[in-house]
């Protein structure tokens, strides 16, 4: 019995060392030495590298991991816990009210939006999408193999009884206690118990291995074994030689995937540049709104000064009422500009705040004031670079370039799969299969016991031949032998059938080919043709790409050179229309103008102003969407997509030209 023990456990090690093998291969690739192991959580990438301002921040969940199974065995049949998405605004928000009032400097406008626009917080999910499909293009679903080990069983127990028209040859006798005949039947009773593995690789091979476990009894007597157990343990492999042989057809998806999960991140980055542009721009155009506002007011106070005095000189009788209708006309005017500056305020105060808040109708925000407070300054660093040296840096960082790169580079890994889908299918198969068997068996022994007489059989002579009267005396037989018949009965079961396939008493061998040649071949032609032509077309999105990004950069430089003299020229009349004012002052000083002459120098020095002030944002903003062009917006505002992905800041970025935040806000 130990022995029959030692040779079960035996074949159980043996088909438990060709099916765990595989599949702790499967599962033991390298991990990342900071991935978590809990089986409630997703696994994280590393800790980002710390930037220059000091920030030290993780990236957000990778789903492309998935859940592990060792050592929670439990964990891959488990959803993986994916938070719900913070829509309301981040504690900034209310850290920056002082007095009814938000003030933000440009600086902490960037950091809100990273942390609360909306249009970022949707385009975070592309990522995510993307590595959710390339868990499961690991997976192997949508491919050729499934890489993942599947096992299967089953499992059950049966009776049955089978009626017998022909119980002579079926063996089982007949029994009737009527006139009427009564067909037999033959009665069985089985129990199964199967595995079967499964796992395909990445070069093609699938290896299948199948652990059978059968017991039976039937009423039939003929059977040498009853009840009997039947076990076998089959191992077939199978390689494809052309098509689906090597790497690249059967990993095609997962390399696609993991693409498409750089085209997701790239997408991302682009989202946050244009978002970080969008809001620079709001933020300077509030600025400017402000100022033109403070611009129309004093333009509305000389004209209120200028109607006054023309008022006082009517009454009297120095000034003509056409003067005065004149100088009221202009006040009206000027006072229906100002109205529709301070509504361009409004406007630009709630379109910032939509862009830098979750929940623009928060009761902290009721009633609140947006209060820019960085400085206006003109630019100091003149871009001093050719056009081609501008192109290629801008090729080298513009996302949308490099989403046409990793989009040209999934078709041409489309045109390598389906040039091989061309090929024949030829399949080299091995299998090998152990069997055993044992069960219930029984054997009858019958030993000579002596004679017996029997009064209706003749007399016979030890040759055999009939006695009669008067023949010589020779030695003779009466009667019948009598046989003693000794029944044994064999017990067997599960362990001796184990026994059987370890020293493989009944082995099977096979190998072969599989061939299959389709005739005409035109479904994979075709595939194989269009693949072709959209790496073709992709070949020309990219260079229409680079094209576009050219004249990005071309007219971000035109534009930034144009500002620059428009500043430059604004500059200069404000300082001729200040001179001008100023000699008008001291010519009305002498007695020599008049106030409606100082009224209009006045008047002119305020428009200048509001020229250079708009000149100067129009200068900024073409310097943010230089930047932009260039691809340098999150190098400049030193923005990590780790913080951008992630929404949580420990610093504010620094903003070349402007204040300092000086201290860390927020979490």
């Amino acid at each position: 019995m130990n022995a029959r023990l030692t040779h079960a456990v035996a074949v159980l090690l043996t088909a438990a060392s060709l099916i765990i093998p595989p599949l702790y291969a499967q599962q033991a690739q390298p991990q990342d030495p900071m991935a978590g192991s809990s089986a409630t959580q997703p696994q994280t990438r590393p800790m980002a590298s710390a930037p220059s301002q000091g920030r030290a921040l993780t990236f957000a969940p990778d789903y492309s991991l998935g859940r592990s199974w060792f050592p929670h065995f439990t964990a891959p049949y488990r959803p993986l816990k994916i938070p719900e998405p913070m829509l309301t605004n981040s504690p900034r928000v209310d850290q920056l009210i002082q007095n009814g009032k938000l003030m933000i400097t440009l600086e902490d406008a960037i950091s809100l939006a990273l942390e609360n626009n909306m249009d970022i917080a949707v385009q975070r999910f592309t990522p995510w999408l993307d590595e959710a499909n390339l868990l499961r293009a690991k997976s192997g679903v949508n491919g050729r193999l499934v890489f993942d080990p599947i096992i299967t069983g089953t499992g059950y127990i049966s009776q049955a009884s089978v009626p017998i028209n022909n119980p002579f040859l079926a063996g089982v006798g007949t029994s009737s206690t009527t006139n009427v005949p009564v067909a037999p039947n033959l009665i069985s009773h089985n129990g199964v118990a199967n595995f079967t593995y499964t796992q395909g690789f990445s070069t093609g091979t699938q290896i299948q291995t199948t652990f059978a476990n059968n017991r039976s009894s039937i009423n039939f007597p003929a059977d040498l074994f009853n009840p009997y157990a039947e076990s076998s343990l089959t191992v077939q492999i199978t390689q494809p030689l052309f098509n689906g042989f090597g790497k690249l057809p059967n990993t095609r998806y997962i390399l696609e995937a993991r693409n498409t999960v750089k085209v997701g991140e790239s997408q991302f980055a682009q989202q946050v540049i244009n978002t970080v542009t969008q809001v620079s721009t709001d933020y300077w155009e509030l600025v400017y709104a402000r100022e033109n506002v403070k611009v129309e007011q004093a333009t509305v106070a000389v004209d209120q000064q200028l109607y006054d005095n023309n008022k006082k000189q009517l009454e009297i009788g120095t000034m003509a009422p056409l003067d005065v209708i004149t100088a009221e006309s202009q006040l009206a005017s000027d006072q229906q500009a100002l109205v529709q500056a301070q509504t361009t305020q409004l406007q630009d105060e709630t379109t910032l705040l939509v862009a830098i808040t979750k929940d623009p109708l928060a009761m902290s925000l009721s009633g609140v004031e947006i209060v820019p407070t960085t400085p206006i300054s003109t630019p100091e660093v003149v871009e001093n670079i050719s056009l081609q040296d501008a192109v290629k840096e801008a090729w080298q960082k513009r996302p949308e370039l490099q989403q046409a790169a990793l989009n040209l580079k999934n078709a041409g890994i489309e045109v390598k799969a389906t040039k091989n889908e061309l090929l024949p299918t030829v399949n080299l198969f091995g299998l090998y299969e152990q069997t055993g068997i044992a069960g219930v068996s029984r054997t009858t022994d019958s030993t000579a016991a002596g004679f017996i007489s029997v009064p209706t059989e003749p007399i016979l002579f030890a040759n055999g031949s009939q006695a009669t009267l008067g023949t010589p005396a020779e030695p003779i037989f009466v009667g019948a032998q009598v046989f003693d018949t000794t029944h044994t009965v064999h017990t067997g079961g599960l362990i001796d059938t184990w026994n059987n396939m370890i020293h493989n008493n009944y082995p099977t061998y096979e190998a072969g080919i599989n061939l299959t040649l389709p005739i005409r071949n035109r479904s994979a032609q075709a595939d194989n043709a269009q693949a072709t032509l959209v790496e073709r077309q992709q070949g020309v999105q990219y260079r229409q790409t680079q094209n576009t990004i050219v004249l990005n950069v071309r007219q971000a430089l035109t534009a930034l050179a144009q500002d620059r003299a428009a500043v430059t020229a604004a500059e200069k009349a404000e300082t001729l229309a200040s001179q001008t004012l100023d000699d008008e002052q001291k010519k009305y000083t002498l007695g020599s103008s008049t106030s409606y002459n100082v009224v209009l120098r006045s008047r002119d020095l305020t428009a200048a102003q509001g020229t250079l002030l708009r000149d100067r944002i129009n200068l900024i903003e073409a310097e943010v969407n230089f930047n932009q062009a260039m691809g340098r917006t999150l190098d400049v505002n030193h923005i990590t997509l780790a913080d951008a992905r992630s929404g949580r800041f420990y610093r504010v970025p620094n903003i070349p030209g402007s204040m300092d935040a000086g201290t860390v806000q927020g979490k």
